[in-house]
C-alpha cells in the first residue's frame, strides 16, 4: 500500500483526481500533435497536407465512437467517473471547447499556410464560388453533365417530402429555395442534395500552363445547383456534413450467430443519432436554423468552417497531385531474410530467433512464412490470428491456397475490429468458402494478439514455428507503421502459442502457459509484479529502471504501480503515442517518471517493455497497450525476448534512438499539454524514424546498430 506521508502536500492518496488526466482530453492532446506536423514548415508541402487529413479523420472517429459514447452516458443518466472523477456532461463541455478550438485552428493551417504554399508550388486549389477561366467552366459544364447530374437527387422539403435522411459523414448541400405561391407570394423552402460517396472529392481542371487546378467536389456542384432545382430562384447555399453516433449496440452474449448480428448491428449503425454538424462558416442563419432543427442538434454540436467542409477529403490531394518533390523521398524497406524458398527460411528460424523492425526491415518475410508454409509439403497445420487486413491481402490467399492442399487451416478472426467489420466479414466469408476453420474467439473479449503457427513434420519429428507480432497481418499498414516480428522455433515459446491457440478455439478456461503473457489471464498481474519488482530493486539500492513504448497509457492499476515505482526511486522513460492518463513530474508521486510521445512519417505501433531488473534485464514485446481494454478485455498476447543480441539490438538500438530524438519528440507535461524536445546549443539533431531509414539504407546486408553519434544511455537507478 502507499505511504501517503512520501505523496505530495496537497495530494491525499493516489486515487485523488488530481493525478490523473481525462481520458478524452489526452487523446485530443495526440491529435494536436498530428495537426503541430501539419504546421511544421520542416516536412514536405504535401506531407503537411496528408497530417491535417490524418488530424481531420481521426477527429471524425472521435466524435463518432468518443463523443456518441459520453452523449448515449449523459442520457441514461449515468454519472460514472473515470479516475480523473470528470462526469460525462463535463467532458462533453471540455471536449466541446477544446475541439472548436482545434477545428479552428485546422482550417487556419489549411487556409493561411497550405493553400498559399500550394499556390506558390503551383497548385491551385478552388472551393466555395470559386472564379474560373472559360475552359475550366467549359470542362465542368460537362463533367456534371456526365458525371455528376446523373447520380444527384434533389429534395424540396415541403409538406409531401420530409427532410431526407442524411447519412453519416455524407457531403450534403443545402440551398434556400424561393417560389412564388399560387397568389404569386415568394415562399421559400429548403433544398437538399446529398452528393454519393463514390464520386470523386478532388476534380482536376484545365489550368494555366504549368500549373496543376483541382476544384472540391462541393464547388463543381453548387455551380449548377440551379440545374438540379429548375423552376427556383437559389437564394444561398451552404455544403454541410453529419457525424453520427457509430458505436455497436450489441449485447454479444446475448447472441449465437455473432457474424450475423455484426452485419445486422452495421446496418443499424449508419441511423445513429446526429452528434457533429459541420457547416460552412457564411451559412445563412435560416438554412442553419431549418438543418438545427431537422437534426435535431444542439449549438455546442454545431462547427462553423471555412470551405472545404470534409478536410480529411484533402487526403486525396496528396494521391491526386503527381508532385513527388513535394513528398517524403521513397523509402524501399531492407530484406533482411533470405526468404525464397520454405528451407531456407526455417533453416534459418532454426538456428536463432530473428527479430525485424518493420517497415524498415521488409514485412514481405512475414508474408514469405505463411505463403511458404502454404506450399510446403511439409507443413501440415497453420493457425493464423487476423484482426484488420486489407481486401486483397496475400495471406487470406495463401490460407484458402493452403487449406485446398489439404493442409489444416484454423484462423481466429476478430470481425469487431471497428469500422473494418464490413471488410473482416467477407474475407472471412472467404476462408469458410475454401475449408478453412474460422472461428470467432471468446465471447465477451476480443481477439487483439498477433500471432501465426505452423506445425511441419521434418525428420526428427514434427515441429513447430511461429511469428508473433505487434501489428496486424496487412501488408499495406506495414509499410507505415512501426511494428516489431518475431520469427521462433523455441518450444518454449512455440508450446505457449499453441496453448493460446487452445484458449482461443476450445474456451479453455485454465490455460497452461509459461513464457507469454496472455491477457485477460495474467497479463496485467504480471506487469505489476515486474513493475514492484524494480521499486524493490531500488530500494535495496540495486539497478533499476523502466522503459516502456506503448500507444496509450490508461489502466489506473499500471499507473498506481508505476507511481509508487517512482516514489521508491525507479527511473521511468515511458513513449507514449497517444492517450495518457498519468501526469508525469509532480514532485513526490512521479517525479522519476518523463514522458514523451514521438509522431512522425510513420505511425509508432510497436509495444515494447524493458525492465532493467538489477542488472538482468527482461524484455518483453506483444500487442498489448496499457489501457483497461488491452488488459481486461481483450485476448492479448506479450512474449519475451530472451536471446541476449536481440535484447542489445532492441535497448542499444531501438530504444536508443526514441529516448535521443529531438526532432519528432514532444515531452507530455504534467497537465497533458506538450512540448516540442529541442536540441541544446550545438547537439546534433535525431530523428528516430531517419536513424532507422538511414541504417537501413547503409547496412542492408547488415544487423542494425546506432552509430556512436546518435546513441544515448539509459536512464537507470544504481547503488
Amino acid at each position: 500500500m502507499t505511504d501517503t506521508a512520501t505523496v505530495a502536500p496537497e495530494v491525499q492518496s493516489l486515487e485523488d483526481p488530481k493525478l490523473y488526466v481525462n481520458r478524452e482530453l489526452s487523446w485530443l492532446e495526440f491529435n494536436q500533435r498530428v495537426l503541430d506536423e501539419a504546421h511544421d514548415p520542416q516536412n514536405p508541402l504535401l506531407e503537411r497536407v496528408k497530417f491535417l487529413a490524418i488530424s481531420a479523420n481521426n477527429l471524425d472517429e472521435f466524435f463518432e465512437v468518443r463523443v456518441s459514447g459520453l452523449m448515449q452516458q449523459v442520457e441514461s443518466h449515468n454519472d460514472s467517473t473515470g479516475p480523473d472523477g470528470i462526469s460525462p456532461a463535463e467532458q462533453l463541455t471540455l471536449i466541446s471547447t477544446r475541439a472548436h478550438r482545434m477545428v479552428a485552428e485546422q482550417y487556419q493551417c489549411w487556409s493561411n499556410e497550405l493553400l498559399p504554399a500550394l499556390n506558390e508550388a503551383g497548385i491551385e486549389i478552388h472551393a466555395g464560388e470559386p472564379k474560373l477561366s472559360a475552359a475550366a467552366e467549359r470542362f465542368l459544364d460537362q463533367y456534371f453533365n456526365t458525371e455528376l447530374e446523373p447520380v444527384l437527387t434533389p429534395i424540396t422539403v415541403d409538406p409531401a417530402h420530409p427532410f431526407p435522411y442524411v447519412a453519416n459523414k455524407a457531403l450534403c448541400l443545402a440551398a434556400l429555395l424561393e417560389a412564388k405561391d399560387d397568389e404569386g407570394k415568394a415562399v421559400r423552402s429548403l433544398g437538399v442534395v446529398t452528393v454519393p460517396r463514390l464520386l470523386k472529392r478532388v476534380i482536376q481542371i484545365p489550368g494555366k500552363k504549368g500549373k496543376l487546378e483541382y476544384i472540391m467536389l462541393a464547388a463543381a456542384v453548387r455551380r449548377r445547383l440551379d440545374h438540379l432545382f429548375r423552376g427556383y430562384r437559389i437564394v444561398a447555399t451552404a455544403a454541410f456534413r453529419v457525424t453520427r453516433n457509430s458505436n455497436l449496440y450489441l449485447e454479444e452474449e446475448e447472441v449465437e450467430n455473432l457474424l450475423m448480428a455484426i452485419e445486422n448491428e452495421i446496418r443499424q449503425r449508419r441511423r445513429g443519432d446526429v452528434v457533429r454538424l459541420e457547416i460552412e462558416h457564411n451559412a445563412p442563419g435560416e438554412i442553419l436554423d431549418l438543418l438545427r432543427q431537422n437534426l435535431h442538434v444542439e449549438e455546442s454540436a454545431i462547427y462553423r468552417v471555412h470551405s472545404p467542409v470534409n478536410l480529411n477529403r484533402l487526403m486525396r490531394l496528396y494521391a491526386e497531385i503527381p508532385r513527388q518533390d513535394l513528398k517524403d523521398k521513397p523509402f524501399a524497406p531492407v530484406e533482411r531474410v533470405n526468404a525464397d524458398d520454405s528451407e531456407s527460411l526455417f533453416a534459418a528460424i532454426r538456428r536463432e530467433d530473428i527479430l525485424l523492425h518493420h517497415p524498415y526491415e521488409s514485412f514481405s518475410t512475414v508474408l514469405s512464412f505463411i505463403q511458404s508454409a502454404a506450399r510446403d509439403p511439409n507443413v501440415v497445420a497453420i493457425k493464423q490470428t487476423l484482426y484488420r487486413t486489407n481486401e486483397d491481402s496475400p495471406i487470406i490467399g495463401a490460407l484458402c491456397a493452403a487449406s485446398e492442399a489439404g493442409k489444416q487451416v484454423t484462423v481466429v478472426v476478430e470481425i469487431k475490429a471497428r469500422f473494418d467489420e464490413e471488410s473482416n466479414i467477407r474475407w472471412a466469408r472467404r476462408l469458410e468458402n475454401a475449408g478453412v476453420q474460422v472461428t470467432y474467439g471468446l465471447v465477451g473479449l476480443k481477439t487483439h494478439c498477433k500471432l501465426c503457427l505452423l506445425v511441419r513434420r521434418e525428420k526428427d519429428g514434427m515441429r513447430r514455428y511461429a511469428h508473433l507480432g505487434t501489428g496486424n497481418y496487412n501488408p499495406s499498414t506495414a509499410s507505415v507503421y512501426t511494428d516489431l516480428s518475431l520469427f521462433t522455433a523455441n518450444s518454449a515459446l512455440t508450446d505457449d502459442v499453441a496453448e493460446v491457440f487452445n484458449v482461443l478455439t476450445a474456451r479453455s478456461q485454465t490455460p497452461a502457459i509459461k513464457k507469454l503473457l496472455v491477457a485477460p489471464f495474467d497479463m496485467l498481474p504480471t506487469f505489476v509484479r515486474l513493475i514492484e519488482r524494480e521499486a524493490e530493486h531500488a530500494r535495496a539500492g540495486r539497478k533499476s529502471g523502466i522503459i516502456a513504448k506503448v500507444n496509450s497509457l490508461l489502466d489506473v492499476d499500471i499507473i498506481h504501480a508505476l507511481y509508487r515505482a517512482s516514489q521508491a526511486g525507479v527511473s521511468a522513460d515511458l513513449i507514449v503515442r497517444g492517450i495518457c492518463g498519468l501526469r508525469p513530474g509532480l514532485p513526490q508521486v512521479s517525479e522519476n517518471i518523463r514522458v514523451r510521445s514521438v509522431v512522425g512519417r510513420f505511425l509508432e505501433h510497436s509495444r515494447i517493455f524493458w525492465f532493467e531488473n538489477g542488472g538482468t534485464p527482461e524484455v518483453f514485446l506483444g500487442s498489448a497497450d496499457w489501457m483497461p481494454r488491452n488488459l481486461r478485455g481483450r485476448v492479448e498476447v506479450v512474449f519475451p525476448i530472451g536471446e541476449a543480441r536481440l535484447k542489445s539490438r532492441i535497448r542499444e538500438e531501438i530504444l536508443a534512438a526514441f529516448l535521443a530524438d529531438n526532432c519528432k519528440a514532444r515531452e507530455i507535461l504534467a497537465d497533458g499539454t506538450h512540448r516540442m524536445i529541442r536540441p541544446a546549443d550545438g547537439a546534433p539533431l535525431i530523428s528516430a524514424q531517419e536513424t532507422f531509414m538511414k541504417l537501413a539504407r547503409a547496412q542492408s546486408g547488415e544487423s542494425m546498430r546506432l552509430k556512436p553519434a546518435t546513441s544515448v544511455s539509459i536512464r537507470t537507478t544504481r547503488e
